[in-house]
């Protein structure tokens, strides 16, 4: 199984990629697809207030693996 290691920022901060500890990067469409299928650890995906889905980080207690603390690519 892979995980995400960097992400991809808008100007306004949001996540719109990924990359995984394989170097394969990902949109953010396409790594809703990949946790669906069970291919990437370590994430979940939930629902925004307007019902989109979102993708959030295992709870774990170490913020340094949040997703909006991973290093930018």
């Amino acid at each position: 199984m892979e995980t995400f290691t960097n992400v991809r920022k808008n100007q306004d901060g949001d996540i719109t990629a990924f990359k995984t500890n394989s170097g394969r990067e990902l949109s953010y469409e396409e790594a809703l697809r990949e946790i669906e299928s069970g291919h990437i650890t370590g994430v979940n995906i939930g629902k925004a207030r307007n019902g989109r889905p979102v993708i959030r980080g295992n709870a774990d207690g170490n913020e340094a693996n949040n997703l909006d603390n991973l290093s930018t690519f």
